[in-house]
């Protein structure tokens, strides 16, 4: 039994279809969405990085949040476009664990920023005077810092967990990329360990920041419901109102998806969940935080016409 417990060196990826057509369809769609979210995100961070006005708490996480985004998807879209244009969709072992480590990484990183983004809107709302003190620079980089290093930890964990497990040279996943319920599945020992790690896991980026977030906006709605006029209490909503899609957009999948009961999930579930963290909500969220910005909309012009004078 022993000699049976083996590692393979290659996985082989099902992925959505085998049908070609619709595989070429499915290149220029996702291709398009990733050159797009490429652009979206990369344009946030550079209006950021060079408008003095957008040099503030709220825009300082949204820099790493477009950051994060960036680099999600391209953790596991190229590989994803590749591979509508292979016969044979396999992936190297050391390849997959690396794909793991990324995405549960910059997965982990992006919930826990959204739980400091939507503390800072509510030091916004709920103490507009004080807000430059208590989000000041030292505050801003130890919530940023402890995202990422949580979201590293626990991404380092959960792959490390995830990738000794034997398969018993049991190498075709039923996905389009490298995910931690599809590789238990092939496991052909106890899993009971990495059950325990993916529930903590869940709770520790998962349950803990969604948590969070429902505390900031309760107080949140508090404060706008003491506003007398109806013109202050829209003003302090349009404050949180693009976090607030971005979080019902991100926390939303992810509550459903975890929250279901495991005999209704399906491969295929598994699949749109990957696809719509990977592709949809990158992409939306620069338009979201652009088109519901002024600010945001202010500096692109300022930028776009600095650089017309430049040229003139």
């Amino acid at each position: 039994m022993r000699e049976n417990m083996t590692w393979v060196s290659e996985f082989i990826l099902m992925g959505l279809t085998s049908d070609k057509n619709i595989q070429a369809g499915l290149f220029v769609l996702f291709g398009v969405t990733y050159l797009l979210t490429l652009l979206g995100n990369g344009l946030i961070v550079l209006l950021i990085a060079l408008d003095p006005r957008l040099h503030l708490p709220m825009y300082f996480f949204l820099c790493h949040l477009s950051v994060v985004d960036i680099c999600y998807t391209s953790s596991g879209v190229p590989q994803m476009l590749a591979h509508f244009l292979m016969e044979k969709k396999t992936i190297s072992f050391a390849l997959c664990g690396t794909q793991l480590l990324f995405a549960l990484t910059l997965g982990g990183t992006e919930f826990l920023l959204l739980a400091a983004m939507a503390y800072d809107r509510s030091v916004a709302v709920c103490n507009p005077l004080r807000y430059t003190v208590v989000m000041n620079p030292r505050l801003c980089m130890g919530l940023a810092g402890v995202s990422w290093f949580v979201g590293v930890v626990n991404s380092a964990v959960e792959t490390a967990v995830t990738m000794c497990l034997p398969t018993c040279g049991h190498n075709v996943l039923n996905h389009v990329a490298c995910e931690t319920l599809t590789l238990v599945r092939l496991a052909c020992v106890d899993i009971t360990l990495n059950q325990v790690v993916i529930l903590a896991s869940s709770v520790v980026v998962l349950m803990i920041p969604c948590s969070l977030v429902s505390l900031s906006y309760a107080h949140i709605v508090a404060a706008i419901m003491k506003i007398h006029s109806t013109q202050g209490r829209r003003k302090a909503f349009e404050t949180c109102a693009s976090h607030l899609t971005v979080v019902s957009m991100s926390y939303g999948m992810a509550l459903f998806t975890y929250l279901q009961p495991a005999s209704t999930a399906s491969a295929e579930q598994d699949k749109v969940v990957v696809i719509f963290y990977a592709l949809v909500t990158p992409m939306m969220n620069p338009l979201i935080y652009s088109l519901r910005n002024k600010d945001v909309k202010a500096a692109f012009r300022r930028v776009l016409m600095k650089n017309i004078e430049s040229k003139n």
